[in-house]
């Protein structure tokens, strides 16, 4: 069993993996939930599209005074660092350590491509994070016995009711508690 991980879900204004808009991240320690953090973010390309807005219900005006994302990277892992690793190492070593840590995410593809191009747009080295997908997961668990393997028909097959879909911070915490139950 997956005892200690990061579940991570990113919202995006628009097509462009870039333009994160929030982040909600799960800190599951020894298997159980230790710490959570979210946070709207300023999306880099900055602009809304219809269909993602009407997805997730963020908007320009909701993100205009939001801080960018390297700005909210750097506040998330404090949080992880605080949360894995309390005071025993150099604040400098924080990415290679979190780097030690698997992110999950339902649909693993799409979280892992916002982060990497986030770090692009703004010229940050990227670490080797490694990612498992509780969607693949689901569907090796669950196959066919399920109508579809959508996060919120998941997570509740797993016994978690996700009351506030396309929420980030919603989305992790049902991703967490697929993981613990499929990972």
């Amino acid at each position: 069993m997956l005892k200690d991980f990061i579940a991570i879900d990113f919202e995006t204004a628009n097509q462009q993996p870039s333009s994160v808009c929030s982040v909600g991240a799960v800190m599951v320690r020894y298997g159980k939930v230790a710490n959570s953090f979210y946070s709207l973010i300023k999306p880099e390309p900055d602009y809304y599209h219809y269909y993602c807005q009407r997805v997730h219900g963020l908007s320009q005006s909701d993100t205009e005074g939001a801080p960018v994302f390297s700005e909210v990277w750097r506040q998330l892992e404090e949080s992880i660092a605080d949360t894995f690793f309390s005071d025993q190492f150099a604040f400098d070593n924080r990415c290679d350590l979190i780097a030690t840590i698997p992110f999950v995410a339902h649909n693993a593809r799409f979280d892992e491509g916002c982060l990497k191009a986030a770090f692009r747009v703004y010229q940050m080295d990227y670490p080797d994070y490694r990612f498992l997908d509780t969607l693949k997961a689901s569907r090796r668990r669950f196959g066919h016995s399920l109508p579809n393997h959508q996060l919120q028909t998941v997570a509740a097959a797993c016994g978690f009711d996700l009351r506030q879909h396309h929420n980030a911070l919603a989305d992790a915490e049902a991703c967490a508690a697929i993981a613990l139950s499929v990972l």
